[in-house]
């Protein structure tokens, strides 16, 4: 049985070349663990492919070569057990902010009685701060509003693991703080798992445990699993006066700008060993599994001196 409630064993994913050239492989044998409650994150450059592999963990989308294995059970195709949020809302246009989120909440729980569904729904509602709002069609709230219905929604169905696609890349720094501060206080509330895609580090080390950081494609593999042991509750303004912020911001910034290409070059790494970045050396590597130590923060002995 695997020590990991989510567990990506392996994954790789190739697709068929026009005109009968090689097939190109986007990522490969991509390995990671995500335990119960946990919130984590996971960054890198356009094309490496994060969003396919979240499309895999949600079971929408098959890999080439792996498996994922969730609460010891093979991920097969969608279920209620995986709530998604991405990008683009994905809200029902025509119905009201309300029967978006009963409709998700009937489909879960379909006992349940009319007035049952209704105060569960209205619940998360008032959690993402839309009560009043619950009669308007999507064509009438703002692209916050939106965001913050598509996150209700995928709360309210109470998946034990939560997916979210960059849900928060489309809009403005106010309010996309805003929904920042609101899913961190819907999770603390909550006992669900979330695997979330952003681009943005600050945000990445504001609302998760861990980080995984990935190499530019093709062949694109994670290299390293930042833990941020930056006491909670975090909020946007207190966190940058943590004495390991910067400490921490910097090596993700410097893995994107200058690391990550490195490891995505053919010539500068060994196909068959596991790739490893980051502030702790020797780098540990567990010798069972091939999987690459984690790297937390603050350091300690030599490093931390240093």
């Amino acid at each position: 049985m695997s020590q990991y409630f989510l567990n990506a064993q392996g994954l790789t994913k190739s697709f068929p070349a026009s005109g009968g050239g090689e097939p190109l492989t986007v990522f490969d044998n991509i390995n990671f663990g995500v335990n119960e409650s946990e919130f984590v994150c996971i960054i890198g450059h356009s094309g490496c492919g994060k969003s396919t592999i979240l499309n895999i963990l949600a079971g929408l989308d098959q890999a080439t070569g792996g498996t994922v294995l969730m609460d010891n059970r093979e991920v097969s195709g969608p279920s209620l057990d995986r709530g998604v949020v991405f990008q683009n809302y994905s809200l029902l246009p025509w119905i009201s902010t309300l029967k978006n989120i009963t409709f998700a909440v009937k489909s879960r729980h379909p006992t349940w009685t009319k007035q049952q569904v209704l105060d569960h729904s209205m619940k998360y509602i008032e959690m993402v701060g839309l009560k009043g709002a619950e009669q308007r069609k999507p064509s009438q709230l703002s692209g916050g509003m939106r965001q913050r219905v598509s996150i209700a929604r995928a709360f309210a169905i109470e998946p034990k693991l939560l997916l979210l696609d960059e849900p928060f890349g489309a809009l403005d720094a106010l309010t996309r703080g805003m929904i920042q501060e609101e899913l961190i206080k819907i999770w603390s509330q909550s006992t669900q798992t979330v695997f979330m895609i952003t681009h943005d580090v600050d945000e990445a080390i504001l609302l998760s445990d861990r980080i995984l950081l990935m190499t530019n494609g093709p062949y694109a593999q994670i290299a390293e699993s930042v833990v941020i042991d930056i006491p909670r509750p975090r909020n946007r303004t207190d966190i940058i006066h943590h004495p390991h912020y910067y400490t921490i911001r910097n090596h993700i910034v410097e893995f994107l700008v200058k690391r990550s290409k490195e490891l995505a070059n053919p010539e500068t790494r060994t196909v068959d060993a596991p790739i490893v970045t980051g502030l702790r050396y020797p780098p540990e590597v567990n010798p069972a599994t091939g999987s690459v130590q984690e790297n937390t923060y603050p350091l300690t002995g030599k490093e931390d001196a240093a």
